[in-house]
C-alpha cells in the first residue's frame, strides 16, 4: 500500500480498535515523521521493518493486560527490592538496522543499574530492555519477533488471552523456555495463573494474591 507521507497519520487516526494496517516502501524518515505526529498517543503500536510500516490499534482489554503485568513488576520491585525500570511501550528503534518496534510493555532488570536515574533513552546507543511484552489477543506478534531479535531484546513475554509464554533470544531467534531469564522465579505458568485471576477476581484481588505469593517465595 503506497500513500503520500502526509496521509499516513490521517489514515492511522481513523482506524477502529483491533485493526492492523501495513504500508510498504516506506522510508525511515517517513516512519520517524509518523512517530512524531502520533506522539505519545495511547492505543497505537507502530513497527518498522526495512520499509514495511505496520500500525496496530488496541482495545481496552489489550491495555488492561499490559498494565496488569506492569503492576506485577511493581510488586516485585517493592517487595524484593529489585531495581526494575519500566519504560512502557517505548519506541525501540535503530536507524542503522532499519528496525523499530513498540512492545506493549518493557522492563530493564539486569541492565537497570547501568541506566541509573535516566528518563530519556536513545536506542541508537542505549541497550534494549531486558524484557519486552507482547499482548496477542486479536493479532499475532510473531511477525515482529525478527525485529526484536535484530534490536537485541533478550527476552519476550507473549500473552494470547489464555497462556503467557516466555522466549529468550539465542543467536538470531527466540526459543521458548519455562522460566524468565531476567527474573528466574517467574515462570510462564505462574504469570498465566495471575493473569487468569485478573479476569476472574479483578485487578485488586489478583495483585494482592500475587503480593502474597511473592512474599512466600525464598528468593
Amino acid at each position: 500500500m503506497t500513500v503520500q507521507t502526509t496521509s499516513y497519520y490521517d489514515i492511522v487516526a481513523k482506524l477502529p480498535s483491533d485493526t492492523v494496517v501495513t504500508f510498504h516502501g516506506v522510508g525511515w524518515q517517513d516512519y520517524e515523521d509518523l512517530l512524531e505526529q502520533v506522539g505519545e498517543a495511547s492505543g497505537l503500536r507502530i513497527s518498522f521493518d526495512n520499509g514495511t510500516l505496520t500500525v496496530m490499534t488496541l482495545s481496552t482489554e489489550h491495555e488492561k493486560y499490559a498494565r496488569f503485568l506492569e503492576g506485577l513488576m511493581t510488586t516485585i520491585r517493592l517487595r524484593q527490592r529489585i531495581n526494575i525500570l519500566s519504560f512502557g511501550s517505548a519506541t525501540i528503534r535503530k536507524r542503522k538496522k532499519g528496525k523499530g518496534n513498540e512492545p506493549d510493555a518493557c522492563f530493564y532488570v539486569q541492565r537497570a543499574e547501568a541506566l541509573g536515574n535516566r528518563i530519556h533513552l536513545d536506542f541508537e546507543v542505549d541497550p534494549p530492555p531486558d524484557i519486552a511484552v507482547e499482548i496477542d489477543l486479536h493479532h499475532d506478534s510473531s511477525s515482529k519477533l525478527s525485529i526484536s531479535a535484530a534490536l537485541g531484546v533478550p527476552e519476550i513475554w507473549r500473552y494470547d488471552g489464555e497462556h503467557l509464554t516466555i522466549s529468550v533470544l539465542q543467536q538470531d531467534r527466540y526459543l521458548a523456555v519455562p522460566q524468565s531469564q531476567a527474573l528466574p522465579f517467574l515462570t510462564g505458568e505462574i504469570l498465566t495463573q495471575f493473569l487468569t485471576r485478573l479476569r476472574t477476581d479483578g485487578d485488586l484481588h489478583a495483585l494482592l494474591a500475587f503480593d502474597q505469593w511473592i512474599q512466600s517465595q525464598q528468593l
